[in-house]
């Protein structure tokens, strides 16, 4: 088996570690296995959703073979929901796959607690009768539902849940915070034990961006009245100035600074949002020129 961050790289990148772990710990209920059921659990299980049950009473018929991709002619006459269980267990062996041979229909009126073992169930193909007892039992679960009916090429879905709060965002850029506006003393102490002025060029091409930031703040608060950069014409003069300071234009250092300029432009403080916790944070020379946290 390859590793899950080899494996779910792609997915990972959308919506990160923690959206992989809800997922992987998701329990899904499918009810009616037919060509847009299956579907569903397809893409759930190459994603890594945690376990998946189907419950279907129906046997595959001819019909079957020509809409769905998880039957074939050695299916006929026997349990779909086994046929579909079975083939989609081979697609991720990391997922639990379990089925139901009963109709759905009979398991919302006879057991209605079944449904609140997942965490999300979803129903096709389904009549409205049973469509509105199951909506009245998963809201009561506290079970997020999904209703979806497919006829031909169009269809429809239906999302039913309390409510679903988004609580943690992926922003495109992340701001991160190494107090470039106020350093702590340690860095400030690092900072000034490095001259930017050195002859050596290896030693020159060196130099942490993080330095070149805090260093040249520092001279242009002595230019310019105490303050920081904060117009759209004062942000460019100060990437000119370290523009200018490059010994040479093969200079990455210089270059990764210019590219972080604007951490050094944020608003400065804690915002009240911010866990009251310290953090310390310790910084190393690194050979590239990097400041590592």
């Amino acid at each position: 088996m390859a590793e899950p961050k080899t494996k779910y790289d792609r997915q990972l990148r959308i919506w990160g570690e923690q959206g992989q772990a809800a997922l992987e710990k998701a329990s899904i209920c499918l009810l009616n296995c037919g060509p847009t059921g299956s579907e569903t659990l397809k893409n759930l299980v190459l994603g890594g959703v945690g376990s998946i049950t189907i419950v279907d009473g129906s046997k595959v018929e001819f019909g079957d073979l020509g809409n769905n991709f998880m039957v074939d002619d050695s299916s006929l006459g026997q349990s779909k929901a086994k046929c579909v269980c079975s083939f989609l267990q081979e697609l991720n062996d990391a997922v639990k796959a379990k089925f139901i041979e009963e109709y759905p229909e009979a398991l919302i009126d006879t057991n209605p607690s079944f449904f609140s073992q997942f965490t999300l169930v979803v129903a096709t193909q389904l009549v409205e009768e049973s469509m509105v007892k199951l909506d009245r039992i998963c809201r009561q679960e506290n079970v997020m539902l999904i209703f979806a009916r497919s006829y031909g090429l169009t269809g429809l879905v239906r999302i039913s849940v309390k409510e679903h709060t988004v609580i943690e965002s992926k922003p495109d850029h992340f701001l991160d915070d190494l107090r470039l506006n106020n350093p702590w003393p340690e860095l400030r102490g690092f900072a000034e034990a490095i001259d930017l002025n050195v002859q050596d060029p290896v030693a020159h091409k060196h130099i942490p961006y993080v330095v070149i930031l805090v260093k040249m703040a520092d001279e242009w608060r002595t230019s310019h009245g105490g303050t920081l950069p904060s117009t759209r014409e004062q942000k460019r003069e100060f990437k000119e100035l370290l523009k200018a300071r490059m010994a040479a234009t093969d200079e990455d250092n210089y270059k990764e600074a210019i590219d972080a300029s604007f951490k050094l432009f944020a608003p400065q403080g804690i915002t009240s949002c911010r866990s009251s916790l310290q953090m310390k944070v310790v910084g190393r020379y690194h050979l590239r020129g990097r400041y590592q946290i």
